[in-house]
């Protein structure tokens, strides 16, 4: 009888590209397809169904996402029976483009009907279907979901679509407009994921510091971190993609002196140009950003930032390049991504004379990429020798051998990691680590016996 129920089980491979925002929403479909009966597979040869969840931000995402439909749309010619379902941002911006152009895709979904994949699969529809209507979507924490970060950590998306208007950004035309979910919601959802062992969550939305702007019942981020961390067993509570105009000095007290929340900010600044932030309607100057970066340095010494910057904005001169390539050295983020603008259709600086020649535009990101690298060398220097908390994740994906985790001023997938080459290491547990060896991005250590240090 077993046997018989596994040689007739559907099988589902997803692929998810682009944010963590994203990666929730693909949590959502596996979680619903499981109440299908469906089951996941790693391998997409192996599947019934395979679902690319695609990203359209920028041009490079979106070549990705189209070279993996096509990879996936192959494999049909030794299945004939292989689903291929397209989900999410470039299927909300080009629904009828990808509809005509990708006659091999059976199932087109926007990112805000996804949650009926698993009816939509079941149903006898025409190949090539479009759902993607506008539907004001907002995640809840009675949704299916699965999650595939880790089981001892998670995101949790606090918030849909964005309220800002940043004139290279397609976000608010495919995501809508700001809905933040109340802070109940999210709680529930943080109390489910800890009590399946979960001891970090990272907070997302598109603009954390946001969160709360569009309620009438007062929510902001600081009355949901305060309840947040009153949840048992909830460790380490990390803040990713806060703005940097709305960080405030309440704020800063509360982060500063609250052991739970992990001293790690992501505070996006694209540029340090007046000119280039003016044109890309932020709504900072150059000086407002250093004195919100001193603010929160001054708080909390031990702050460990992570921004994101663009280089070859349109019109980005020579002089404004190196006031960003300054602002990168003076600064000293922890943490730093760097990408090349690209020019959207559908954004008021796609329209921008002044476009910049794209190898122009590599020279730079390659300028800002190995000045960051001398900073992230030089912090990381400081740490050896030290004896550390560090979550253990598990054998490392890259090397044989050795398992990983991180420190608490490391995010999952997007920061370095501490390899562990010895010691009593135990997965989704937070252990003592000394570093013997520091690097570009990543470090060394070992997990120390506790008996080691009485």
């Amino acid at each position: 009888m077993d046997a018989q129920i596994a040689s007739t089980s559907r099988k589902v491979h997803l692929i998810s590209l682009g944010c963590a925002r994203n990666r929730v929403d693909s949590e959502v479909m596996l979680g619903t397809m499981f109440g299908k009966g469906w089951e996941s597979t790693d391998e997409a040869t192996a599947a019934d169904a395979i679902i690319i969840n695609t990203c359209g931000f920028i041009a490079a995402a979106k070549e990705e996402s189209i070279d993996t439909i096509l990879k996936a749309a192959a494999l049909k010619q030794d299945r004939p029976g292989l689903k291929v379902v397209v989900t999410g941002c470039l299927t909300q911006r080009y629904k009828t483009q990808l509809a005509k152009g990708l006659p091999e895709v059976d199932l087109f979904i926007g990112t805000d009907e996804f949650t009926r994949i698993g009816s939509l699969l079941d149903a006898p529809g025409v190949p090539g279907e479009i759902h993607a209507k506008r539907t004001h979507y907002l995640y809840n924490e009675d949704m299916p979901r699965v999650n595939t970060l880790a089981k001892h950590s998670a995101y949790v998306k606090v918030a849909e679509g964005c309220q800002h208007n940043c004139s290279f950004c397609i976000i608010p035309a495919i995501r809508g407009r700001l809905r933040s979910r109340p802070i109940a919601s999210v709680v529930k959802e943080v109390e489910q994921l800890v009590q399946n062992g979960v001891i970090e969550i990272n907070l997302i939305a598109q603009d954390l510091a946001a969160y709360g702007r569009d309620r009438t019942d007062a929510a902001d981020l600081l009355g949901l971190l305060r309840a947040l961390v009153q949840i048992d067993g909830l460790q380490w509570v990390r803040c990713l993609y806060v703005y940097p105009e709305h960080i405030s000095d309440e704020f800063l007290e509360f982060f500063a002196t609250e052991p739970k929340l992990v001293k790690y900010l992501d505070v996006p600044v694209q540029h340090a140009s007046d000119a280039v932030l003016k044109r890309m309607n932020r709504d900072v100057t150059r000086q407002q950003l250093r004195d919100t970066l001193a603010r929160v340095r001054a708080r909390v010494p031990d702050v460990a930032i992570r921004t994101s910057v663009m280089v070859g904005f349109p019109g980005e001169t020579d002089e404004d390049f190196a006031e960003l390539l300054d602002f990168v050295a003076e600064q000293r983020f922890r943490h730093l991504g760097c990408f090349s603008y690209s020019q959207e259709e559908g954004t008021v600086a796609g329209r921008m004379a002044g476009q910049i020649d794209e190898a122009v535009k590599a020279e730079r990101l390659a300028q800002v990429m190995a000045a960051q690298k001398t900073v992230s060398k030089n912090l990381l220097s400081a740490y050896a020798g030290q004896v550390l908390p560090v979550l253990v994740e598990g054998p490392s994906p890259d090397h044989e051998l050795v398992w990983q985790g991180r420190l608490s001023v490391q995010a999952p997938e997007v920061d370095g990691v501490v390899y562990l080459t010895d010691g009593p290491v135990k997965a989704g547990q937070i252990q003592l680590v000394r570093i013997h060896e520091t690097h570009d991005y990543d470090m060394v250590g070992a997990v120390v016996d506790t008996a080691e240090l009485h």
